[in-house]
């Protein structure tokens, strides 16, 4: 019997797979790549190493991952097909040899932040929701690799999900080795290009907001400093100041502590906040959020930054940007992403997925059910909730209108320039009529009110804001919600700095409100 020949294709983390060299796997050796352990792809006739074209047009490819000593496969095969379905017309896969009467239903891939126990733990709830027992987790033996397994009417089927950063999902994605991806930022022009054989990667088929996070600046408990301006974040983490008391704390060095490259947080953080500038050489570098907020707990010189759910013993700082008031992480100021460093966590699937369960898996995750899972893993939800208005340096017109109210827990958003919502904005919709429906507020105590960017002329900026206030009363009037009161402030109270795409993007919004 002769051996076979295969590819590592665990790029970006393997130096074998980086440099497309053939790897020779003789008869009785296990089939994975000798450096990451991960499976290996079979090489074509020829034995050419695959490129990005070669690896797009590859179907049903098998991905074999050692676990626990075993070989247990990554399959892209999804359930059969009901009786009388007629199959697509693809080239056969090859077949794989998997753990007797165990079949991965479904792959992830992406973000650690996602990945680390949100993913998982949705994972749990949806093959429980489907009736499987005996649901339980499966660590592999690299750090971020699990897979869900659940007992159905005697056979096992098995979710897998890989988290090592978001890019790494748009990869898995791309190469047909996963079927949704996991990412704590949005999809980049490049990588949207690099799928666009399998849709529209910014649309709402195939982008979908699964919950809120904030990205939290901590320091350690000990630290004085309370508060920083984002442009004093960015001072500290580029290395122009490097001293605690040139921002109020005690005299005394900063250690700065950040994520890997191939993180989605530190992707944001980098869009964010560093903006062009770089990251200080030196800065102590971590793939988990939260062995970065360990090392910053133990350090009282530290500093880092960290999602919402790993904030663990640190202390959070309050952020302000450019004039508006400082605000620290909560559920509130995050879901309404009025926090300066809010972001929104995704799914990213093909538009018309060919594994089926990818689709019901991501409108699990966007159910009750699912968002239930989102808050008790310590995301934000993206179920509406209210909150008393506390009114302070605003203008006395917002001051009147607002009075008493109650501020609801989302701000529509906009695709720029224009008074289209935005995915978001598309699905909270229906879950504002859901929080009219439960807590039976008269939709004439509703109050919209519609803001701009400062990008244009005043008239311009007022009359945008208008469309946009008036857009969402007609979205929720269509759903059987008649707002009471509808106005706009065009440019004023902006919630970001409008100097940035960013912060533009935040301050084109709609607020909504129940009157007393």
């Amino acid at each position: 019997m002769t051996g076979q020949t295969g590819h590592c294709t665990n790029f970006g983390n393997c130096s074998i797979a980086d440099s497309r060299k053939p790897v020779a796997r003789q008869p009785g050796q296990d089939f994975v790549c000798p450096e990451c352990g991960k499976g290996l792809l079979i090489a074509q006739a020829g034995g050419a190493a695959p490129g990005k074209a070669g690896l797009l047009a590859v179907a049903g490819l098998a991905v074999a991952v050692i676990i626990g000593g075993g070989l247990w496969l990554m399959s892209k095969r999804g359930p059969a097909p009901s009786a009388g379905a007629t199959p697509a017309a693809t080239a056969p896969a090859p077949k794989a040899v998997a753990p007797a009467a165990e079949t991965v239903i479904l792959r992830l891939a992406g973000s650690n932040t996602i990945g680390a126990n949100l993913a998982p733990s949705l994972a749990e709830a949806y093959l429980s929701d489907q009736g499987y027992q005996n649901v339980h987790r499966v660590v592999g033996e690299m750090p971020g690799d699990v897979r869900i397994v659940g007992d159905r009417a005697g056979h096992l089927d098995a979710i897998t999900i890989a988290a090592h950063g978001t890019k790494t999902g748009f990869d898995a994605l791309m190469a047909n080795g996963a079927d949704i991806a996991l990412a704590s930022r949005r999809v980049t022009p490049e990588e949207a290009s690099g799928l666009k054989g399998q849709g529209d990667m910014t649309g709402p088929a195939s982008e979908h907001v699964l919950a809120m996070d904030g990205i939290a600046v901590v320091v350690n408990r000990s630290n004085r400093v309370a508060t920083l301006s984002k442009d004093k974040v960015a001072a500290i983490f580029n290395g122009l100041i490097k001293d605690w008391s040139q921002v109020g704390g005690s005299p005394g060095p900063i250690n700065v502590y950040a994520r890997d490259d191939r993180s989605g947080t530190f992707d944001t953080f980098q869009s964010l906040v560093l903006g062009k500038s770089q990251l200080i050489v030196g800065a102590k570098r971590y793939e988990a959020s939260a062995e970065l907020a360990d090392a910053v707990a133990a350090d009282p010189a530290g500093i880092g930054f960290v999602g919402l759910p790993s904030i663990g013993s640190t202390k959070p700082l309050a952020i302000a940007e450019a004039e508006a008031t400082p605000l620290v992480p909560n559920r509130f100021t995050v879901g309404t992403e009025d926090y300066p460093l809010a972001r929104r966590l995704f799914l990213y699937t093909a538009a018309a997925p060919a594994n089926p369960q990818a689709l019901k898996y991501t409108e699990f995750a966007l159910s009750a059910a699912g968002q239930a899972v989102v808050e008790k893993t310590g995301f934000v939800p993206l179920t509406i909730r209210s909150e008393t208005v506390t009114v302070s340096s605003v203008s006395q017109q917002f001051a009147e209108l607002t009075r008493g109210a109650q501020r609801l827990s989302t701000n529509f958003r906009f695709v720029t320039g224009a008074s289209a919502l935005d995915n978001r904005a598309m699905r909270d919709l229906a879950r504002v009529v859901d929080f009219v429906s439960a807590t039976g507020v008269r939709p004439d105590k509703l109050l919209l009110i519609g803001f701009a960017d400062s990008r244009g002329r005043p008239d311009f900026n007022d009359n945008l804001s208008k469309q946009r206030a008036r857009a969402v009363a007609d979205a929720l009037g269509q759903q059987g919600v008649r707002v009471g009161l509808t106005t706009w402030l065009g440019a004023e109270m902006p919630v970001a700095d409008n100097g940035t795409e960013e912060g533009r993007e935040k301050n084109r919004r709609v607020e909504i409100y129940v009157r007393p």
